[in-house]
């Protein structure tokens, strides 16, 4: 419990402090973008709840450190030095099929690399099958996708690592328990700048929150729970093709009303 406790503290001290000294920096400007309302914010979030989640979820071992890192590297491929010529899983998957290799088709791979590698770090002295770690590998790269799909709104994708994290302080081994502490603490260190419309996370942090969330779920639970979340996990990306999430969320009050708390109209 102590460790999970600094693991927390340390993530939410560590991110607020780098996500409010980035944006007077030399990179500030660099980093500015136009959110959905036409307003500028800073994509400092993003590599501030990298360097929070990893150095705190650290404190619990190397795999939730890097499902942090890796994602976060390559999701900030397509914060700074990505295109828009391909969205969404179904736009990367086909121009990897004309042979184009875009910036998103290298974050879908290294993403998946880098997920599977935490797993199995994270499996390592368990006995767990290689069935078993691939589906931990799928776990944490399709929790890294879903949470960057549902940051479409201030405060929405955090919110959800928040509630999706939580859960697990209170289950599994002190390394699960410490990774879900890093994800919450970081969240919610980050939460005020993003609900405020001042920071968002981008590609970089919300990979990166999705896959350390995704982390601490498969180091709680063994391969039935790891494959019904790679079927769950699945079916939204898939169901995000065809259905927008913000347009189910405000057509849903409960969602509505929890999406928009906190939230500066």
């Amino acid at each position: 419990m102590l460790r999970g406790l600094v693991a927390g503290v340390a993530g939410a001290a560590i991110g607020a402090v780098a996500a409010r000294r980035v944006p007077g920096s030399a990179l500030g400007a660099a980093m500015e973008r136009t959110n959905h309302a036409g307003h500028t914010v800073s994509l400092a979030e993003g590599p501030a709840y990298v360097l929070g989640a990893a150095v705190a979820s650290a404190l619990g071992g190397a795999a939730p450190a890097i499902a942090t890192l890796g994602a976060g590297v390559f999701g900030g491929l397509d914060d700074f030095v990505g295109d828009s010529r391909s969205k969404g899983l179904k736009g990367h998957l086909g121009a990897l099929a004309r042979g184009e290799v875009t910036t998103g088709v290298l974050k879908v791979l290294g993403i998946g690399a880098t997920g599977l590698l935490a797993a199995r770090v994270a499996d390592r002295g368990f006995d767990e099958s290689f069935g078993s770690t691939l589906a931990g590998g799928a776990v944490i790269a399709g929790a890294a996708n879903l949470a960057n799909l549902l940051d479409l709104r201030p405060g929405r994708a955090l919110k959800v690592v928040v509630l999706t994290a939580g859960p697990l302080l209170l289950t599994g081994d002190a390394a699960t328990r410490t990774a879900a502490a890093a994800a919450v603490g970081t969240a919610l260190g980050l939460l005020p700048g993003d609900l405020a419309g001042r920071t968002m996370l981008g590609d970089t942090g919300a990979n990166a929150a999705g896959a350390l969330v995704g982390t601490a779920y498969v180091g709680a639970v063994g391969l039935p729970a790891r494959l019904a979340a790679v079927a769950v996990l699945g079916a939204l990306t898939l169901a995000s093709e065809k259905v927008s999430f913000t347009t189910v969320i405000e057509s849903t009050p409960v969602l509505r009303e929890l999406d928009a708390l906190g939230r500066r109209a």
